[in-house]
């Protein structure tokens, strides 16, 4: 076939305009399509005002979350009295243990005088006076004795007495090698690199002063009102007029293995050993290494052994409710197939069912049965349980309806019953795709199962939440989230085996 010339292309337009002319779509189809996305874009940027949301993001709030998540603190608190004098404290659950006396904090110590005024006892110094009597009595006076009268009660003077205490008078709390901070009395010296900043502590005023000009690591929100300074990722600190909070950020999680109450606790790894190994027994009541393993497991920071068995309850509650989904949409399945069950009010019904459970999300169910069944991995089985039988009903019976009749028909010729039919000649074909559907629906509902047991459906998903909700134990929740994506990867890979062993005997 030859190729038309210019001439025969322009004669065929003439005659037939509407076959080579492009319409408008066509034209502009491109620039429409484009300027379109363009405008949903600058919409959901108005309508989410995610330039607002952005700009008054705090980011130094999020990337202490994140730095939290892999370090811990420790919060020695400095009290300052108003002669000067400072006592350091240490919060209830601090990390650092019993006795704590850190390199990284250095004092200075000085005998003061402390006056106190004592007053002797009012009831002892001064007697009471007689009240007169006006009860009649045989053996009394016929004429009653008034008591003496006093003008007044005499108290005597308050006497003063001093004391003298041997108290902390300075310290120095190095954040990191080029930051640390000074405290002296009323006054506060900050160092973080080159920048400095001194603040004037007034107890009776309540106030704090930043001498001189304010740097920008340093904030105060309000005048006189306490200073927050920053120091990366070495901690922070708070200073009002008459304490100093600190902050000192460690990499790692604290005592991870032995909590402060542990006998191992601020040994090395190898003092543990030989403890465990060669050392006199500690508990009489068990071994050493019988006593360590019981720490691990009942460490009071980590909770080992909760949250292990919270994360097998939450397996286990995944495993339970798909296999029961799966039991149960099996048989279901081949009611809603319209080629196996050839009633379509039944199967309406059927596939209308599967769409009501399916439409209402994995988590208000879990909320329903929350309600229903109380806090518990019960809850969580049954919403994975009613949320995965319409789903996997529906992927069933649309597996079931795809099916080649031919296999079915040979069966049938020969005479075999209804079961067989189905045994032989519409099984084989689908259970392999039966069978990776329901090992993808365990593995995303491990996942799953997280996400409901925090509304109170049990597993790790409710301690996780609680976690959370403190707002301090960041490094908990992040051993947690660990554990899970263990378990997902594990369970994905298993998954995935066998999901491809299963298709590839299927094409064979």
């Amino acid at each position: 076939m030859s190729m038309m010339n210019t001439a025969e292309l322009n004669r065929l337009a003439e005659r037939y305009p509407q076959v080579l002319e492009r319409s408008l779509w066509q034209r502009y189809r491109i620039p429409f399509s484009i300027g379109t996305l363009a405008l949903y874009f600058l919409f959901c940027w108005w309508f989410f005002a995610i330039g607002k949301t952005l700009s008054e993001a705090n980011w130094g709030i999020a990337g202490n979350y994140l730095a939290d998540w892999v370090s811990y603190e420790i919060r020695p608190e400095f009290n300052i009295d108003r002669d000067g004098a400072i006592t350091l404290t240490y919060p209830r659950f601090d990390p650092i243990g019993p006795n704590p006396n850190p390199e990284w904090i250095e004092t200075s110590r000085d005998t003061i005088t402390r006056s106190a005024a004592v007053t002797p006892d009012a009831s002892t110094a001064a007697p009471t006076a007689a009240k007169p009597s006006t009860s009649f009595s045989f053996m009394a006076s016929p004429t009653p004795q008034a008591a003496p009268a006093t003008s007044g009660t005499e108290t005597p003077d308050a006497t003063a007495t001093s004391t003298s205490e041997d108290v902390i008078t300075e310290a120095r709390v190095a954040l990191s090698t080029n930051a640390h901070l000074d405290i002296s009395g009323e006054r506060v010296t900050l160092v973080r690199g080159d920048g400095t900043a001194t603040l004037l502590l007034n107890s009776a005023e309540d106030t704090v002063t930043i001498e001189g000009e304010k740097p920008d690591w340093v904030e105060q929100r309000l005048e006189g009102g306490r200073v927050i300074a920053y120091f990366g990722s070495a901690g922070w600190i708070d200073v009002s007029s008459d304490r100093v909070r600190v902050r000192k950020r460690f990499f790692g999680w604290e005592n991870f293995v032995f909590d402060t109450n542990s006998p191992f606790f601020g040994l090395s790894t190898g003092e543990v050993w030989q403890t465990i190994t060669s050392g006199e027994r500690i508990d009489p009541k068990m071994s050493n290494l019988a006593l360590a393993w019981n720490n691990i497991l009942y460490n009071a920071s980590w909770q080992h052994l909760d949250v292990w068995t919270k994360l097998l309850q939450t397996i286990v509650m995944a495993f339970m409710g798909t296999l029961l989904a799966m039991l149960v949409a099996f048989p279901l399945s081949f009611i809603a197939a319209r080629n196996i069950t050839r009633n379509r009010p039944v199967n309406q019904i059927t596939k209308r069912f599967f769409d009501f459970v399916r439409s209402v999300d994995m988590l208000i169910w879990a909320l329903f049965f929350t309600r229903a069944f109380g806090p518990g991995p019960l809850a969580g089985i049954s919403a994975i349980f009613v949320t995965d039988t319409g789903t996997l009903g529906k992927l069933y019976a649309e597996a079931l309806e795809n099916i080649d009749d031919k296999q079915r028909e040979g069966v049938k010729s020969v005479g075999a019953p209804a079961a067989a039919v189905q045994r032989f000649g519409v099984l084989p074909q689908v259970m392999p795709v039966f069978a990776s559907q329901a090992l993808y629906f365990w593995e995303s509902n491990t996942r799953s199962a997280t996400i409901i047991g925090a509304v109170g459906a049990g597993g790790i998903g409710l301690k996780l939440w609680e976690a959370m909700r403190t707002n301090s134990d960041w490094e908990n929740v992040a051993y947690m989230v660990l554990l899970i994506l263990i378990v997902v990867f594990l369970f994905d890979a298993i998954s995935n085996s066998l999901r491809s062993r299963l298709m590839g005997k299927s094409r064979h």
